[in-house]
């Protein structure tokens, strides 16, 4: 099974079908509240996020963000692969 759809229902599983708050900052690796707020104003977060009508805060689709996690890890293996062979 692919990496992306375990990490999808892993994350689901956890959190349900979206992403908010605190879940969404620690699943996006931002440090801090102050970092990730920066990251909303600068308009810098790395997946698509939006808000709800009657609900406060911005939320993210859990499969995006597992996406993004999955295709991150992929640049960083690919990339030290090329390290190895040089």
């Amino acid at each position: 099974m692919d990496l992306d759809v375990l990490m999808a229902r892993e994350l689901t599983r956890q959190y349900g079908p979206l992403l908010s708050g605190d879940n969404l900052r620690i699943a996006l690796g931002y440090p801090s509240k102050e970092a990730y707020r920066m990251a909303l104003v600068r308009k810098s977060i790395p997946v698509p996020v939006f808000e709800l009508e009657n609900r406060r805060g911005k939320f993210a689709l859990t499969l995006d963000v597992a996406r993004w996690l999955v295709a991150e890890r992929t640049k960083a293996v690919q990339t030290g692969k090329k390290g190895e062979e040089e």
